[in-house]
């Protein structure tokens, strides 16, 4: 019997620069100094796909891999050293302590209560978060005297910065905060940047810097400007092309009158997909090098372009979809962190 057709993919596709993404850690890595970079993978590789993104960082030098869930870590555990991953987290039950323990990922503890559940199942080495004023996850500063921390075999002392991309006094009370805990726990590596932490000096890196937006595209400061490659460029195909005349309306509440003939195309691409209404009007696509204004709203499977700029253009065709996250940030008022991340599942990744 003829074997069945598999199912085709979908008229969407999320293509990734692979090249790009290596440049851009061994960028934030040189900009680290002595420190090394590590890589927050967390949100499936901020959406580009964690399983892709961690065999290229990998392969560039990257040795320490940050996760949120430990449902990511047990995704991955087969591509690195599970010693190389990290839970930021923790554990928040007995069972991913003893999940964490069993399989040699580490858990980043945050609580006296998670070093409790961490040492009831037998301990191990860990990392630890220290707040010092992002008032999120961590230990508070006020706790590092507490006895149960005398156990802890800490490789990583990790803390957290809430203004990197600003010229914020915060920083410097962070650095403060972070350089006090270094001298109060045994550790054997410490971290406090993240991608725009970097830049603000040498002071800030320790051991281990923990880049994420600016490895994969986005530029979170000034000083990031020019030294980071985009890495993914989502695509679309043309299911239909329509020519409307003079005074037509185009999508939901008619908020595009065609100020004349036009030839437009539908593309596959909504809000369901991460392409948010915040494009509408705003956003654009690509083909052989012709830009092709989005018309009226985006809706939730469906986005109109104008093709009269390029009659070559037809069913089937792809479109490059104009996503560079630092101008697509000012255009759409939506972070580059939600930008990349927001984009769904139905964007095959190639």
């Amino acid at each position: 019997m003829p074997a069945e057709p598999s199912c085709p993919p979908p008229p969407l596709r999320l293509t990734l620069d692979p090249a790009a993404l290596a440049h851009n850690w061994r960028a934030l890595d040189r900009l680290s100094g002595t420190a090394a970079a590590g890589a927050a993978v967390k949100a499936d590789g901020y959406g580009i796909g964690a399983r892709r993104a961690v065999p290229v960082l990998a392969a560039a030098g990257c040795r320490d891999f940050f996760v949120a869930h430990w449902a990511e870590a047990a995704a991955l555990v087969d591509l690195v050293d599970p010693a190389c991953l990290a839970v930021l987290h923790g554990p928040l039950t007995a069972a991913e302590a003893a999940w964490a323990q069993a399989n040699g990922v580490r858990p980043v503890l945050n609580s006296l209560e998670q070093i409790e559940r961490w040492q009831a199942v037998g301990g191990g080495v860990c990392h630890l978060m220290v707040d010092t004023g992002i008032n999120r996850l961590g230990l508070p500063l006020a706790a590092l005297g507490d006895s149960r921390l005398a156990a802890l075999r800490v490789d990583i002392l990790l803390s957290h910065l809430a203004s990197a991309d600003e010229e914020s006094p915060l920083n410097g009370r962070q650095l403060e905060a972070w350089q006090a805990a270094r001298q109060r726990v045994p550790h054997r590596r410490a971290s406090l940047a993240n991608s725009a932490g970097i830049t603000l000096g040498a002071a800030y890196h320790g051991q281990l810097t923990r880049p994420g937006l600016a490895l994969y595209g986005g530029v979170p400061c000034a000083a990031l400007a020019g030294q980071i490659r985009p890495v993914v460029r989502p695509e679309a195909a043309i299911l239909q092309v329509r020519t409307i005349a003079a005074g037509d309306t185009v999508g939901y509440n008619a908020t595009f009158t065609a100020p004349g003939p036009m030839r437009v195309g539908v593309v596959g691409l909504g809000y369901a997909d991460g392409y948010l209404r915040a494009w509408s009007g705003c956003g654009s696509a690509h083909f052989d090098g012709v830009r092709l204004p989005v018309l009226g709203r985006v809706s939730m499977d469906m986005t109109v372009i104008d093709l009269t700029a390029t009659p070559r253009a037809g069913e089937g065709d792809w479109v490059t979809i104009d996503y560079d996250l630092p101008a697509a940030a000012q255009l759409t008022g939506l972070s580059q962190y939600e930008l990349l991340t927001s984009l769904g599942q139905r964007l095959a990744r190639n």
